[in-house]
């Protein structure tokens, strides 16, 4: 959008790299004399974190005490996607899978959207995907509470098994934080929750909640056939049946993963025709059960 960018990572990287090649200033010491001059006029500079920054960082201590506006990557993420059709995928396994799968879907079966998301797509090549049209897959993270930012208009719940304890402490607190994710769906919106899961939503009225996992629920897998290294299965939803799915990656726990993501897609507006095309052309997310030989 023609705004300058600059910043700070500890290692250089792929990712660092691809930034830099499109005119980000990048550097990795952190050190505050290292800030660009454009950066350094807290009138018309906006400083990002993430919570891997730790508290002890010069740079971040550099801004904080010249009154630099600073948000945490969470808050700007809520400020991004405002007005957005957003469609996110939160909870403690899936994620990932779930939320490339949507922005796939979205690409080809959607003709556009955008994504962020939590690992690196094989198909896009990237973390980040820029689109037409107002979708917006998100990878909802509750870690630090951060998805709170977020009022997305469809939103998958994969799990919630405890994690992130330094966080929350306890796994009552880490389900109410999820309970408080579930409440700000747009009341004009859905959740889609895995069937059987520990967690008793609070959605607005005029929320519709289904429910999904590989072999039950509202969405579900049926007549699975694994063998010659592919899966093959029929799409059971209450949106309209979808006969002999290819999935274009490996492992059982992807027909879920599918199951959630075209349960997205359908409920904005993909076809049965578009989505049974899409799928065979995912082909995952970097590291996830690579094949290196």
């Amino acid at each position: 959008e023609g705004v300058r960018v600059g910043g700070y990572d500890r290692t250089e990287t792929a990712l660092t790299r691809a930034l830099a090649s499109e005119g980000a200033d990048i550097h990795y010491e952190d050190d505050p004399a290292r800030i660009a001059a454009p950066f350094r006029n807290p009138d018309d500079t906006l400083v990002v974190y993430t919570p891997a920054i730790p508290h002890d960082h010069a740079e971040t201590a550099w801004f904080r005490s010249r009154g630099f506006r600073m948000l945490k990557r969470s808050e700007i993420l809520g400020v991004l996607a405002a007005d957005k059709y957003v469609m996110a995928v939160a909870g403690t396994h899936g994620k990932t899978t779930t939320t490339t799968l949507t922005a796939w879907l979205n690409h080809v079966a959607g003709g556009g959207g955008s994504a962020f998301l939590g690992g690196i797509s094989k198909n896009f090549d990237s973390n980040f995907v820029h689109g037409p049209g107002r979708r917006l897959a998100v990878e909802a993270d509750e870690f630090d509470r951060s998805f709170h930012w977020l009022t997305p208009y469809a939103t998958v719940i994969t799990a919630t098994d405890s994690d992130h304890l330094d966080i929350y402490g306890t796994h009552e607190a880490y389900l109410e934080s999820f309970r408080k994710y579930t409440s700000l769906i747009r009341k004009d919106g859905c959740l889609i929750i895995k069937k059987g899961i520990d967690l008793q939503p609070d959605v607005q009225p005029g929320v519709t909640v289904y429910t999904y996992s590989a072999t039950e629920g509202d969405f579900h897998a049926e007549n699975i056939r694994i063998g010659n290294g592919e899966i093959m299965f029929d799409y059971i939803s209450p949106l309209g049946n979808i006969a002999d799915i290819r999935l274009g990656v490996p492992v059982y726990v992807n027909i879920e993963n599918g199951v959630a993501a075209m349960a997205l897609a359908q409920i904005a507006g993909a076809t049965a025709e578009e989505i049974k095309a899409a799928m065979p052309g995912f082909k995952g997310v970097d590291r996830r059960f690579d094949f290196k030989i």
